[in-house]
């Protein structure tokens, strides 16, 4: 059936207030009296701390508060896992660590005070590479991270282990003896940086009865709630986060250590304070992407089909495990490994190291990118090892509809040979191409995530629709999306609903963003609301023109009452309020659940590679998306040429590595990521259809479309010039080198 408001290209909501500058985030928000904090943070990537002597500091003038670590309650934080002190104490595990806060009247002041703190060090052996890091002898982080609370259960001795995951399916042993080839590789990824806008910053006042406010960049201001009142033993009730826009978040803005140290700083001078970070602190000290080192053993048989996969994958997750979210603890990325294969066989091994950098959290798709750059690199190596065309190595290998994944999840609809046929078609695959262009594809597929949200919907007399969620907004348009929706279900002009957010003692709850679930889950909610509001108005209308709900009868959008003339739903509504002597509200809850549906993609990059320099540009690259029912084209879109450009970053330049412990970019400016001038030509290709699990059949889409990206590129450019390069970022000089020994 066709739609007034659902599958258009909607402007977003906020649009004009984000252009015009009144859109209002953590950083601008100016409180009566605030104080102005600082963190001094560590020089050293591994020490302990002999001393921290504060006194020059607090005697100086306009300085109301500072503290290190003995001075506040032995706090550990974290998203699940507790093993990071809020401020150091007796040791500092990487460059960058906070080990004592000021709080002054100006920021100015805030940065003088940190020069006169005096903390005295004793350097110790520190680790960085994650496959050193669990060797026997290495310098240890932490002496028994199984005490820790949520700390998740191990079975290694192996040192420095946050985490170690064991998956299997299918005999592999018997995999690997009916493989007439097996194939081996390592491949590496480098630390990487969410690179979003908007610094991290927060603001908190304690008010009378010790009443906390918190203004936070931050994804997900109810679990900020209720891990600060959890983790500081404080009363939830008593905490009030207020949701604000999110500039950039990708995984990143989870406030862990921000939040505390402002509300410790705020107890102690009795006065609201407020952080904001620069963005050299951004670099140096936020949390960051899991660097990886994936081995993949892969075996092949007679007929060229896949029968057996070993992975094991190593991620460096830094001086703590605090800021990774999932009960395992650990980089998801690996369970998904290969998952558009038929593979009867399948083993996966991730392990998370601690490591003296950073700590690392989910990076938008936590651990896919990674691992789809080497299984997708391989699946070509193997393909031109067997004398097979890429393209027609995936096609016999892919899923067909009705075949479990390599872990036996049953899905429904699968889409992988159909997503990846239109995007090697599109794409020209089969053209003839100059010399030193090549042509390389990847695919990946990822579900829909699933969160409890709830949406509260207000009909007052003239029309109008008011929708309250609990979701902050963090880019990718959702508050545009419910409006949608809600005006769908309603059949009333878009410009008449309008979407709120307020606070967590005010809004419905909602989970936060992340995983790919806020139209999944607030959509639902939002949806759920809609629809029950809309029976609510038919009864009470009934009432006023004396007849029962069920005996009004839509039709084309039109609905009547017996004897009645029909009538738009706008005026049913007026009759509700009207009967209902004052606006109608109504709250629903989305309880979540996982609905057996994936969301497929396939790219294909175009490259040229100038062998005199190794430098590789991106011509043109071809992206097609198994969609269900696109709800917003304009956002989706965005979502679509957002990620790619991210893809390509992952796949050319980024790179946050350490040198000697420490981060050695200072800005952005040195950070490099993909500006306009990097940007190809991009095609984008959708596969609309009513399959998906979201409102109005929609599917996921926001951590799809970056993931294919490198693993494309690096097959591209060695079929332009005949190199594989096995670690990230395809530098020119990499490329080159190859080529020398080539």
């Amino acid at each position: 059936m066709p739609y007034k408001n659902i599958g258009k290209s909607v402007p977003r909501l906020e649009g004009a207030e984000k252009v015009d500058g009144r859109t209002r985030y953590a950083a601008d928000i100016d409180l009566p009296g605030a104080l102005w904090a600082r963190l001094l943070r560590s020089p050293l990537p591994h020490a302990r701390i002999l001393s921290v002597d504060t006194s020059k500091a607090a005697r100086l003038a306009g300085v109301r508060a500072v503290i290190s670590g003995p001075d506040i309650p032995p706090v550990l934080t974290g998203l699940r896992m507790k093993d990071m002190p809020v401020l150091a104490r007796e040791r500092v595990r990487y460059v960058g660590e906070p080990v004592a806060a000021v709080a002054a009247d100006s920021p100015e002041i805030a940065e003088e005070a940190l020069s006169l703190i005096d903390v005295q060090y004793e350097g110790l052996p520190f680790v960085t590479d994650p496959v050193e890091a669990i060797r026997p002898g290495a310098p240890v982080l932490h002496e028994n991270p199984a005490a820790y609370k949520n700390a998740p259960e191990r079975t290694t001795d192996l040192p420095n282990v946050q985490s170690l995951g064991q998956w299997s399916n299918g005999d592999i042993e018997a995999g690997f003896k009916k493989a007439a080839r097996v194939f081996e590789h390592t491949f590496r990824t480098p630390l990487g940086f969410h690179a979003y806008i908007e610094p991290h910053a927060c603001a908190v006042r304690i008010g009378t009865g010790g009443q906390i406010e918190i203004w936070a960049s931050n994804k997900s201001p109810f679990t900020l709630r209720d891990r600060l009142a959890r983790d500081l033993d404080l009363d939830a009730k008593k905490i009030k986060v207020h949701i604000l826009p999110v500039g950039g978040d990708f995984g990143g803005k989870t406030s862990v250590i921000e939040v505390p140290l402002c509300y410790f700083l705020a107890e102690r001078a009795g006065k609201p304070v407020k952080m904001v970070h620069s963005y050299a602190e951004e670099l140096a000290a936020a949390a960051h992407r899991h660097p990886a080192v994936i081995t993949l053993r892969t075996g092949v048989d007679g007929d060229f089909r896949l029968c057996a996969l070993d992975v094991n994958a190593i991620f460096s997750g830094g001086a703590y495990a605090a800021l990774k979210a999932n009960a395992e603890v650990t980089v998801q990325g690996p369970r998904r490994v290969a998952s558009y294969y038929r593979i009867p066989a399948i083993r996966v091994e991730t392990l998370c190291a601690y490591t003296n950098q950073v700590s690392c959290t989910q990076t938008r798709t936590p651990g896919s990118p990674q691992v789809v750059f080497a299984m997708e690199s391989q699946i070509d190596i193997i393909a031109r090892a067997l004398g097979m065309d890429p393209v027609a190595f995936r096609r016999k290998n892919l899923l067909n509809d009705g075949d479990p994944s390599p872990f036996g999840q049953k899905l429904k609809g699968i889409l992988a040979k159909e997503t990846f046929k239109k995007a090697v078609d599109a794409a020209g695959w089969k053209k003839p191409k100059a010399k030193n262009v090549g042509r390389g594809v990847a695919i990946y597929e990822r579900p829909s995530g699933a969160g409890r949200s709830g949406a509260a919907i207000t009909v007052d007399g003239d029309g109008g629709v008011t929708v309250q969620v609990g979701v902050p907004d963090v880019g990718p348009g959702i508050h545009t999306v419910v409006q949608q929706i809600v005006s769908e279900v309603l059949e009333v002009q878009r410009e008449k609903v309008s979407v709120r957010v307020d606070d967590t003692d005010s809004s419905p709850y909602d989970s936060g963003t992340g995983g790919s679930k806020s139209t999944n889950s607030v959509g639902h909610a939002a949806y759920q609301a809609a629809s029950e509001i809309k029976e609510k108005i038919l009864a009470l209308a009934a009432g006023r023109l004396g007849c029962k709900p069920e005996e009004i009868k839509a039709d084309k959008g039109r609905y009547a009452a017996p004897g009645r003339k029909a009538t738009a739903f706008t005026e049913l509504m007026r009759l509700a309020v009207e009967e209902n002597r004052g606006p109608i509200t109504h709250l629903s809850v989305y309880e979540p659940s996982r609905a057996p549906i994936t969301s497929f993609a396939a790219q294909v990059a175009e490259v040229e590679v100038d062998p005199a320099t190794g430098q590789v540009k991106v011509r043109k690259l071809t992206t097609v998306h198994d969609a269900g029912r696109v709800l917003n084209h304009l956002t989706y879109q965005g979502q679509v040429d957002g990620g790619v450009v991210t893809g390509l970053g992952f796949a050319l330049m980024e790179d946050n590595s350490l040198v000697d412990g420490k981060i050695a970019v200072g800005n952005l400016g040195e950070f490099k990521i993909p500006n306009a001038a990097d940007v190809p030509k991009l095609t984008t290709l959708l596969m609309e259809s009513a399959t998906g699990p979201a409102p109005f059949a929609g599917k996921a889409i926001a951590e799809i479309p970056n993931v294919p990206t490198a693993a494309a590129v690096a097959n591209a450019i060695e079929d332009a010039v005949g190199v594989r390069i096995f670690d990230l970022p395809l530098t020119a000089e990499k490329i080159y080198a190859a080529l020398k020994t080539k």
